[in-house]
């Protein structure tokens, strides 16, 4: 029996380019999956392999009993399908495939596969086929939408009421711990803030509960805890203020805000369709919960959106982009300022030529003034995404920073950076010259998620087939 993951199928407009042994690796779902696929990425372990030239592997992976296990890779979705009983997805079988793939060309020949691969695929075939019908024959709407609107809406009042008392008690608190002094806040201890943060879970604002534990961090957290408490006592206060009055905030204001307190909406307006440049993808583990966070560029319109998903700790938090990668695909918006974020729709295939290039940047001052231009729209934003051209990662102090190559501005490398391997990928990738470097530009710094070289030939510095996109997450 196959299990089987993965999204919609996608239609390749043409034969699909193999992917690079890196671009593999970072499919992988922890670094066990890593290390296991690696020893499975020769052809050694595999027979009865092959791909069909528009985005189909499969092959036979020698285990510990008498048959081999059968898996079968899509990669223009990607999906994946094994009949070992690991809960991974993908596998340490479709790792090691796709690593054969991207690098013995000898040992899958292209040709016709075989039943057991073949149904699979027909299968996901078929239910796209079907899926497209069911839009076509929807003009493009959802399927279906609420039973009852009006229960619906009667549902969406009382939790927006639950909300408001939450925010009411809130508000009361920080005046408590005001009236008292920052300067003591420390002395009651964790306990007093996870308490204020479950009342705000029975309040069904998980947004402002999230904010609540991070208050309860800050006096652990150095030297200067009491600015930094204000600060985001402030911003708490802000957020409150906001939700209580929202009524008389305009539109794109007001998403902005019930997406702060935790009220979720889903994707509008009408789908983006572009060729979107994967620059980063990382999960990020809260408690029982993990998020992956999708940053794609598109080249015809110019957007950098946001793909974010959730999903219970040894789950697949939501499909697996590899970095450098471009997909031919839809995506719809989320209301809010900035727009930044959005749902992955229709996609219709995917391209994976090497050596691509990096997007469009700028300097470090600009990236400044594109940060405090978000923070009018949404003042809660701890960070923007940017890509800066031409920087030179330097030393400074105890940390790092990027300088225009000018000499005009610096950006602080932020904290949370200097401790990832990512870090040191990016100052041997420079090598005292310029880069380019997407991340995101906050008050804590520039996080940097990916890089390109500056001035010198792909194919030259990664080997012929490469991609120029260097991921550092």
């Amino acid at each position: 029996m196959l299990l089987s993951h993965g999204g919609e199928p996608l239609r390749a407009a043409g034969p699909v380019a193999r992917w690079t042994v890196e671009q593999v690796l970072a499919l992988a779902p922890d670094d066990a999956s890593r290390r296991a696929g690696s020893r499975l990425g020769s052809a050694g372990p595999w027979s009865g392999g092959g791909c069909d030239g528009s985005g189909a592997v499969w092959g036979l992976c020698k285990g510990s009993g008498s048959a081999p296990y059968r898996t079968v890779v899509d990669t223009t979705g990607p999906a994946y399908a094994c009949s070992c009983p690991s809960r991974k997805f993908p596998c340490k079988h479709a790792l090691g495939l796709l690593l054969v793939w991207a690098s013995d060309e000898a040992a899958l020949p292209v040709g016709g596969a075989p039943d057991w691969a073949g149904e699979w695929l027909a299968g996901r075939r078929e239910r796209s086929a079907g899926k497209a019908e069911q839009r076509a024959a929807a003009g493009g709407a959802p399927a279906s939408g609420p039973a009852d609107p009006e229960a619906a809406r009667r549902r969406a009042e009382r939790r927006a009421e639950r909300v408001t008392g939450g925010a009411q008690e809130l508000e009361e608190r920080l005046a408590d711990l005001l009236r008292g002094g920052l300067a003591a806040a420390d002395q009651p201890g964790y306990g007093l803030w996870e308490e204020t943060a479950a009342r705000m879970v029975d309040a069904q604002a998980p947004g402002l509960a999230s904010r609540v534990r991070e208050l309860g961090a800050i006096p652990a957290s150095g030297p200067g805890w009491p600015v930094r408490l204000l600060e985001e006592c402030a911003l708490l206060h802000l957020l409150d203020t906001a939700w209580l009055g929202i009524d008389r905030l305009p539109e794109p204001l007001a998403a902005t805000v019930r997406g702060r307190v935790g009220l979720t909406a889903p994707a509008e307006g009408p789908p983006v369709r572009d060729h979107w440049l994967v620059l980063a993808q990382y999960d990020t583990p809260d408690g029982r919960i993990v998020a992956r966070r999708s940053w794609l560029y598109g080249r015809d319109s110019g957007r950098t959106v946001l793909l974010l998903s959730f999903r219970a700790a040894g789950r697949s938090p939501g499909p697996a982009l590899a970095v450098g990668i471009t997909i031919d695909a839809e995506l719809t918006p989320y209301p809010g300022a900035g727009r930044l974020r959005a749902e992955l729709g229709r996609q219709f295939g995917v391209s994976s030529q090497g050596g691509t290039p990096a997007p469009p940047g700028g300097t470090a001052a600009a990236a400044i003034r594109a940060y405090g231009h978000a923070l009018r729209e949404d003042p809660w934003l701890d960070a923007w995404p940017v890509v800066l051209s031409d920087v030179i990662p330097v030393p400074s102090g105890d940390g790092w920073q990027l300088i225009d190559a000018a000499g005009d501005a610096a950006l602080p490398v932020a904290p949370a950076a200097l401790s990832r391997p990512g870090l040191w990928k990016l100052v041997a990738l420079s090598g005292g010259a310029p880069v380019t470097v997407f991340g995101e530009c906050g008050h804590r710094g520039f996080d940097p998620y990916a890089a390109w070289p500056t001035g010198t030939d792909d194919e030259a510095a990664y080997g012929e087939g490469a991609y120029g996109t260097v991921p550092l997450v």
